[in-house]
């Protein structure tokens, strides 16, 4: 009886020492991921041996001057997860991602970036510098290459056309990035680029003649073979009706950008700002270990759509129309720091 008491005790001694060390890794393991989700790199071992990373950069600066940029960008990263957080229900409404969502992830495997291109926020001018880098010394000037060779698919790799074990090794080793834009600026410039320029036939056709089919009355033949004169009142028509979003999902050229590169799903180390294109653009650059031999490309600033070409717009449109678009584009501004305009008449 004593020896089985004795064998009691010792047993019960032995699981409580188990207890104790399966406790102990548990935390270890809820804490490592609460620095992985802080800083990627609290621990080593996740990328090429002997060198520094653009993304092992960014999170453990070596440079004074990346230091001083961390902290705004750190700053950025928590607005983003804080809208997320707050609007969870309608951020969130797929839980998950298909390969199908990740075509605007464009991949450069030498310098391990991802950028998700957003259509009217310099994305032709980042193309172009995306296919230098990948290139293998193909291209040295990225405005030696043509806006529209820019634009060929098969001249840049994008992360859908990855295995979903490569997807997932990229999406956690390499640096992620996204450029982002004044929301009505951006929707702006999309309209004036797409439906009042001439040369942009195939958007009259496709969607032009469609809008003025739909919202104008007594409309012309030419117009509605053409589809070349659509209002801006129109196109806003257009963008509020549930019938659009219903019958396909939005053009990337007006759609959110939260529905084009997903930040509530994929972690962004990075997020530069259109209004600080150039500042934002090289510090990517310099990161990546290139900065001494590639800067971003100049863009000319008389051409831009800005703050007042914006309001100018808005003016033409009502004020239900001015608060549906903000309600449309509101995850957008809300993520991206950016404030209500004060020319937008909200009822």
């Amino acid at each position: 009886m004593k020896q089985m008491l004795l064998d009691l005790m010792r047993m019960s001694r032995i699981c409580r020492m188990v207890l104790a060390t399966c406790l102990g890794s548990f935390i270890l393991v809820i804490f490592y991921f609460q620095i992985m989700r802080r800083n990627p790199f609290a621990a080593e071992g996740c990328c090429r041996k002997g060198s520094r990373n653009a993304l092992q950069e960014l999170y453990n600066p070596t440079q004074a001057e990346f230091s001083v940029a961390a902290v705004l960008h750190q700053a950025r990263r928590d607005k983003v997860a804080d809208t997320c957080r707050a609007y969870s229900a309608s951020s969130r409404k797929r839980r998950v991602l298909t390969p199908s969502d990740l075509k605007h992830l464009v991949v450069d495997e030498e310098h391990e970036l991802i950028y998700c291109y957003v259509p009217k926020v310099a994305c032709t001018n980042w193309k172009r510098v995306m296919m230098v880098l990948s290139g293998r010394g193909k291209y040295s000037d990225p405005m030696e290459i043509p806006s529209n060779e820019a634009h060929v698919p098969s001249n840049l790799k994008t992360l859908n056309q990855y295995s979903i074990p490569d997807i997932n090794h990229r999406l956690k080793s390499y640096l992620k990035f996204l450029f982002v834009r004044e929301p009505f600026e951006r929707l702006v410039s999309a309209y004036r680029n797409k439906f009042t320029l001439r040369y942009n036939t195939s958007f009259h056709k496709r969607y032009g003649t469609k809008i003025v089919r739909r919202y104008r009355k007594n409309a012309t033949t030419d117009a509605l073979q053409s589809g070349a004169d659509v209002k801006f009142q129109e196109f806003a028509e257009y963008l509020v009706d549930p019938g659009t979003q219903r019958e396909a999902p939005l053009n990337e050229h007006w759609q959110t950008v939260y529905s084009l590169c997903h930040p509530c799903h994929i972690h962004y180390d990075l997020v530069g700002k259109y209004e600080t294109l150039e500042e934002d653009a090289n510090y990517v650059l310099k990161l990546a270990g290139v900065g001494d031999s590639l800067r971003f490309p100049s863009f000319a600033k008389s051409t831009r759509t800005t703050d007042q070409m914006a309001a100018m717009f808005f003016n033409n449109i009502s004020s239900q129309q001015q608060g549906q678009l903000y309600q449309l584009y509101k995850l957008d501004f809300l993520m991206f720091n950016y404030s209500i305009p004060s020319y937008l008449k909200l009822q």
